[in-house]
């Protein structure tokens, strides 16, 4: 995975280094982008269900009305559980090669790529979160081959 930097809401930057050891679904997104909006409560959803699997959902916005424009969307939309993250300048979207919203990308424990989908999803879907959970498990199916 490409080195990618986002934020907080309040500013504060991260990188997926600060998410090593935890599976990761990194969505990128915007309130603008109709797909992205209609995906948004079952990325909410999936993050609950996965929480306890150490998976983390990642919803990278690209508003660049930064964290007001997408707490706002939080509150209007009822999401409960997705952090804010930001990145209103597309570093992170132009560092994974999306060549459009939405572009979700799950990352293993090990911070390799595993599945990337271009286009909304319903994420809870059984058959989604199956996926998800072998893709990101601990154990084994992260030796890389030949090991």
């Amino acid at each position: 995975m490409p080195d990618l930097t986002f934020t907080d809401a309040e500013g504060k930057a991260f990188t997926l280094a600060d998410f090593a050891g935890r599976g990761l679904v990194i969505n990128l997104w915007a309130t603008w982008c109709p797909p992205c909006v209609r995906e948004m409560p079952a990325l909410d959803r999936l993050a609950v269900t996965l929480s306890r699997d150490g998976v983390l959902v990642l919803p990278l916005s690209s508003d660049r009305g930064g964290a007001p424009v997408v707490q706002a969307f939080y509150e209007r939309t009822q999401l409960r559980t997705l952090r804010v993250w930001l990145d209103p300048r597309g570093a992170a979207a132009r560092a994974l090669g999306a060549r459009g919203l939405p572009t979700t990308v799950i990352v293993d424990r090990g911070g390799r790529e595993r599945a990337r989908l271009e286009g909304d999803a319903e994420w809870d879907a059984p058959e989604f979160v199956a996926a998800i959970r072998r893709l990101t498990a601990r154990g084994p199916a992260q030796a890389p081959r030949g090991a």
